[in-house]
């Protein structure tokens, strides 16, 4: 072995030795630093016990204040469970009762119902024929106020016709008298003339709309003599003639002079003819107008005067003039006046009897449908009382009831002034 080898061997302890030393100072850290890791995780751990336990304790606290409330809804519920079992017991029992006059009330209508019944059975045939009575005695009065207001004979002979079918339906010998007086009434009524009123009307509507197809009269016709209106001769010789004629001509048509005695209409302004024709169909109007009133005098009256104004100023040879005035003479002579009876011999035999049979049974009739009901109403009354008495007491109060019953309690509140207040 050399002497590089020797310093070789003798180097490497100690470099062994520099190389040991590092290795034992990192192993005192190491468990320095293992220290303090459990010191942090034993820190971590108390206080995450520490939270868990608060928020436990939290959670216990809460669950009891939850408790406690379920507790006290339990038991508000319970008490209204019982109120309302308190109120559902009351709804049934007036329920019952409720039933049970309704059970009664159902028998006294049952027991109405057959008596109606029992009535309805009774009846016979004096109470059909005492019906046909009075529908016999209703159609007889209906004719007096046809023949008597409207002036109508034929719808009053019908309705005579009608309550004659109804005393022959009833087959009573004893009205016999009633039906003689109902045909006699009946040729009374036949026999009267019958006027077409319309008709008239519609006439004298026609007459007024041909009113403008009068022509006026020619006033100047018939003063020239025919020798005044001979033609001029055509020889030379007749000159004087031809000159006093031409003159003749000349002053007729200038100048025209008509002796006047008080025969004649007077002569008619220009245009006058429009006032004229106006006045005429106001008379036709009024004529008109009184027909449907009965009013003869007037009527004939109106129709004169507007003859008298045709055949005055108007062409009385025209055609068309003519048949005017041939209209208004036929209607002058029509009467618009009918002679109606006075009186109906049926409906005063019928009043009476009316009066003995018919009248006296309704007043029967009336007085036991008056008691019955009177029986029925008082049961109704005495079910209706304690019913109502007991749905009242059974309705349970709603909440705005029971708000209102709340505010009820203090009235020193309510009845505070205002000014206090502030």
């Amino acid at each position: 072995m050399t002497e590089h080898d020797k310093t070789t061997e003798t180097v490497t302890p100690e470099a062994g030795a520099e190389q040991q030393r590092p290795k034992t100072k990192p192993s005192s850290e190491q468990k320095r630093s293992g220290l303090i890791g459990g010191v942090i995780a034993i820190a971590i751990i108390i206080a995450i016990g520490g939270g868990l336990y608060y928020f436990t304790q939290q959670s216990n606290a809460t669950l009891v204040n939850e408790n406690n409330e379920l507790k006290q809804k339990l038991s508000d519920l319970i008490e209204q469970q019982n109120s309302d079992r308190q109120r559902l017991d009351a709804l049934v029992a007036a329920n019952a009762e409720i039933k049970s006059h309704s059970r009664e009330y159902e028998e006294n209508l049952n027991r109405r119902m057959q008596e109606l019944q029992a009535h309805v059975t009774a009846l016979s045939s004096a109470d059909v024929k005492s019906w046909l009575l009075a529908q016999a005695d209703f159609m007889v009065k209906m004719a007096g106020r046809k023949l008597w207001n409207d002036r109508d004979p034929v719808t009053a002979a019908v309705l005579l016709k009608s309550a004659d079918s109804s005393l022959a339906e009833m087959n009573d010998p004893s009205l016999l008298d009633i039906r003689k007086s109902i045909n006699s009434d009946m040729a009374k009524l036949a026999a009267i003339n019958q006027v077409d009123y319309d008709g008239i009307i519609l006439r004298l509507n026609q007459l007024s709309n041909e009113v403008d197809n009068l022509r006026l009269a020619d006033l100047n016709s018939g003063d020239a003599k025919a020798e005044d209106n001979a033609d001029i001769s055509d020889d030379i010789s007749d000159w004087k003639q031809n000159l006093a004629r031409s003159w003749k001509s000349f002053a007729n048509d200038f100048v025209t002079v008509r002796a006047r005695d008080g025969s004649e209409a007077p002569l008619l302004a220009p245009n006058q003819d429009i006032y004229l024709r106006e006045n005429i169909r106001s008379q036709l109007l009024i004529a008109a107008q009184a027909v449907p009133r009965y009013q003869e005098a007037t009527y004939k009256q109106s129709l004169e005067q507007a003859s008298t104004w045709v055949r005055a100023y108007f062409d009385t040879e025209a055609p068309e003039t003519k048949a005017f005035l041939s209209t208004i003479d036929d209607l002058i002579n029509q009467p618009i006046d009918i002679d109606m009876p006075d009186t109906l011999e049926s409906q005063e035999k019928l009043e009476k009897i009316m009066q003995t049979r018919v009248r006296s049974l309704l007043s029967q009739s009336s007085d036991n449908t008056k008691v019955s009901d009177g029986a029925v109403d008082a049961a109704a009354d005495a079910t209706e009382a304690p019913t109502e008495a007991a749905a009242d007491a059974a309705v349970p109060a709603t909440d705005t009831q029971k708000a209102e019953s709340a505010d009820n309690s203090h009235p020193s509140e309510s009845a505070e002034p205002a000014g206090n207040r502030g």
